[in-house]
C-alpha cells in the first residue's frame, strides 16, 4: 500500500493524479489536514513545501524513502537526518525560475512607477492634485545588479536588457567569459553595491550568505538605490535594511521573503519584530514570486515524478543529497 504525505496546497491536476495513483494521501492542509507525526509510520513518499521536516519527523517515519521539495529551497529539511536515514531529498530546479524572474520586475515596476501610492490616491477620489508626488523612473538606461547567476539570476538579466538596463553581476562561482555571452558583466560584489540602480538577490541561503547585504554592503549602495529579494529571508540583514531606508542610505526595497521563515515558514509575521510593516519605501509579499499557475503545475508535476521515481527503486533526477545518502533506493529494492 502507497501512502503519501502532502504538506500544503498543490495544482489541483497534480493532486488529482496523486489521489488516482496512490493508495492513501494524507493532506497537511484544509479540512483533511493530519498531524505529520500521527501517520509518518505508514508514509512513503512525501510532497513538500512549506512545512519544516525535522530529524525526529524523518526518525519517526521508517517506510520513508523521498521527500520531494516543491521548489529548490531545502533550508526547511534536515538533510542529515535524510541522509542518515536513506530518505532522498529532491528539488525542482527551473520550475518557477521564470515566475521569479518575472516578480522582480512586478515589484521593480510598481517601484518605479509609485502604481501603490497612484491606486490608493485615486481610491481616495483624489486625481490632478497628487500627481506631483508621483513622478517615477524608468529602467532604460539604469544599471542592474544580479548577485547570484542562477537559473533565476539568469533570466532576470535577459528581462533587464528587454527594458534596456545594463546588467552587471557578482557571484563567486561565474566566469567572466560566461556572463558576458549573456550580454552581462561580472564584477565584484562591492562594483555592483556601487554602481548598481536596481539590485536584486538571487542567493542560496548558506552559512557564507547569511547577512552577505549588511550594514557595510547598503552604506556602499546608491542613495537613489532599490534593492530586491526574491530569493530566501536571511541574505539581507532586516535590521540594517530598516536602518538604512529610515536614514535615507537607500530608497527603498522590496521583500519577498523574511528571515523570520527559518522560525516558521508558513507564519513568519508572529515571529517578526522589526517595523517591516510600517518603515517608508519597503514593500513585503508573502513568498508569492514563484507561485503563478504554470510554476505551480511544473513544480508539483516535478515533485510527483521524483517520489514516483524512487518509489519504484529507481534513483531521482534531481537529488540534492546524492553524496550523503546511506542507503540507496536500489539498494532497498
Amino acid at each position: 500500500m502507497t501512502s503519501i504525505y502532502i504538506s500544503d496546497p498543490i495544482h489541483a491536476d497534480v493532486l488529482a493524479d496523486v489521489q488516482a495513483a496512490a493508495d492513501v494521501v494524507h493532506l497537511g492542509f484544509g479540512p483533511e489536514k493530519v498531524d505529520y507525526l500521527a501517520i509518518a509510520d505508514s508514509v512513503d513518499g512525501i510532497i513538500l513545501r512549506t512545512e519544516t521536516f525535522t530529524r525526529e519527523m524523518i526518525e519517526a517515519s521508517p517506510k520513508l524513502k523521498i521527500i520531494a521539495r516543491h521548489g529548490v529551497g531545502t533550508d526547511n529539511v534536515d538533510l542529515a537526518a535524510a541522509s542518515d536515514n536513506g530518505v532522498w531529498v529532491t528539488v525542482t530546479p527551473n520550475a518557477n525560475s521564470n515566475a521569479v524572474a518575472e516578480y522582480v520586475f512586478a515589484l521593480l515596476l510598481s517601484a518605479a512607477r509609485k502604481t501603490g501610492p497612484a491606486v490608493e490616491l485615486v481610491r481616495s477620489k483624489v486625481w490632478s492634485d497628487g500627481k506631483a508626488g508621483l513622478v517615477g523612473f524608468e529602467l532604460s538606461g539604469r544599471t542592474l545588479g544580479i548577485v547570484g547567476f542562477g537559473a533565476i539570476g539568469r533570466r532576470v538579466a535577459a528581462i533587464g536588457q528587454g527594458f534596456g538596463m545594463n546588467i552587471i553581476v557578482s557571484d563567486p562561482i561565474a566566469h567572466s567569459h560566461d556572463v558576458a555571452k549573456t550580454g552581462a558583466a561580472l564584477v565584484e560584489l562591492e562594483t555592483l553595491l556601487r554602481e548598481s540602480d536596481v539590485i536584486t538577490v538571487h542567493a542560496p541561503l548558506l552559512p557564507s550568505t547569511h547577512h552577505m547585504i549588511s550594514r557595510h554592503e547598503i552604506a556602499r549602495m546608491k542613495k537613489n538605490a532599490f534593492i530586491i529579494n526574491t530569493s530566501r529571508g536571511g541574505l539581507i540583514d532586516e535590521e540594517a535594511l530598516v536602518e538604512g531606508l529610515e536614514s535615507g542610505a537607500i530608497a527603498g526595497a522590496a521583500l519577498d521573503v523574511l528571515e523570520a521563515e527559518s522560525v516558521d515558514m508558513k507564519n513568519p509575521l508572529q515571529h517578526n519584530t522589526l517595523p517591516l510593516g510600517s518603515t517608508a519605501g519597503l514593500v513585503v509579499t508573502p513568498h508569492i514570486a514563484g507561485q503563478t499557475e504554470d510554476s505551480l503545475r511544473a513544480m508539483g508535476s516535478m515533485s510527483w515524478a521524483e517520489v514516483r521515481t524512487v518509489l519504484d527503486g529507481v534513483r531521482p533526477q534531481y537529488p540534492v543529497n546524492a553524496d550523503n545518502i546511506r542507503i540507496t533506493q536500489a539498494a532497498d529494492a
